[in-house]
């Protein structure tokens, strides 16, 4: 079907997507091709309620209009089969050209493009891959092509990963689209999804006893991810330590599964001393010193999730001692957020 027959036949149809965000639990960075493609990798990972949204709507001017809200950018384009990759809003534009190169028979599409988030890219909660699964989503309710969880998700990997050469790990797309709580192994280039049948009671009080804290900061993962990527490669006492947390990963699944959570709040202290070894900047001193607070407060462990140095820090606080971990936190520019675990991945509809 040629573009402008979709175009006037949906010009007054609008598409939409949301995809949810995630808490990285244990084992991120064993997902880095670096890694997980010579060694294997293991992360465990749930998703909350807060999402990447995006919308299209179809026009019948020949233009394309991509907006970002999160970045208050807007570009308008004349739609053409490929849009060149300059700096602005690429990650939009590259999710175009591979749609439009794998499924639109090179033929170019006028549209605009909306897309937000909850919170700010770089945060660590895996938001560039979720805007990105929501994106391609949207596509896939708009031309309806044919594609299955595990397919999307590799498609939204290979987009950020092959296409636009972004570094990153393996996990984001494949939590985006799938949704609530997911222990992932990565074997020969292959990523199997296990969804976890965690207990309801466990699942509430893991999520009434973890304070999310966002610190204000965010920060460019790449970086962090490149100073993995060459440890891995050149430093065997890195790669010791990221064996040490696909471990932990393993273990933490255990114990969730048991219900002992107490024992995963301290394994989560664990965890985040290792995790800081495996490169210069997965800390920073605000994050060092938010934790020496959170810790004599009374969590019993926390990490940064994500890459690290900055962006989104949790704590585990058994019994009573949220509130406690809360006030030492109110002193710092930071903010807590509230949230709840989702069980439901990707979604997309049309109005």
């Amino acid at each position: 079907m040629s573009a402008p027959v979709v175009e006037r036949r949906l010009s007054k149809v609008s598409y939409r997507a949301k995809a949810p965000l995630r808490l990285g639990l244990a084992g991120g960075g064993t997902d880095i091709p670096a890694y997980s493609d010579r060694f294997g990798g293991a992360c465990l990972n749930a998703t909350i309620n807060m999402y990447a949204f995006a919308s299209i709507h179809p026009r019948g001017d020949g233009k394309i209009e991509l907006v970002s809200a999160d970045f208050g950018r807007a570009v308008l384009l004349d739609a053409a089969p490929e849009l060149g990759l300059d700096g602005e809003l690429d990650l939009l534009k590259g999710v175009y050209n591979r749609i439009i190169r794998d499924f639109g028979g090179g033929e170019p599409l006028a549209f605009t493009l909306i897309t937000d988030a909850n919170v700010p890219v770089g945060s660590g909660l895996g938001t560039s891959s979720a805007v990105t699964v929501a994106v391609v989503g949207a596509f896939r309710e708009w031309l309806r092509f044919p594609l299955g969880e595990y397919e999307l998700a590799r498609l939204a990997f290979d987009i950020e990963r092959s296409d636009l050469r972004l570094a990153g790990g393996k996990q984001d797309q494949y939590a985006a689209t799938f949704g609530g709580v997911n222990f992932m192994e990565f074997v020969d280039g292959d990523v199997i999804v296990n969804p976890l049948r965690i207990k309801q009671e466990t699942l509430l009080e893991l999520e009434n006893n973890l304070l999310l804290y966002y610190t204000g900061k965010s920060r460019y993962s790449a970086t962090i991810i490149e100073e993995k990527v060459r440890a891995v490669q050149h430093d065997e006492q890195v790669v010791e330590r990221m064996h040490h947390l696909k471990t932990l990963a393993f273990e933490m699944k255990r114990l969730l599964l048991k219900g002992e959570l107490d024992r995963f709040g301290e394994l989560l202290d664990v965890m985040w001393q290792e995790k800081k070894r495996t490169a210069e900047h997965v800390s920073s001193p605000l994050i060092d010193e938010l934790y020496a607070a959170a810790r004599e407060a009374g969590a019993s462990g926390g990490k940064v999730s994500g890459a690290g140095g900055g962006g989104f820090v949790y704590f585990y606080c058994p019994g009573a001692t949220k509130w406690r971990v809360g006030q030492a936190l109110s002193g710092f520019a930071g903010d807590i957020r509230r949230f709840q675990f989702t069980e439901w991945g990707l979604q997309s509809w049309c109005r």
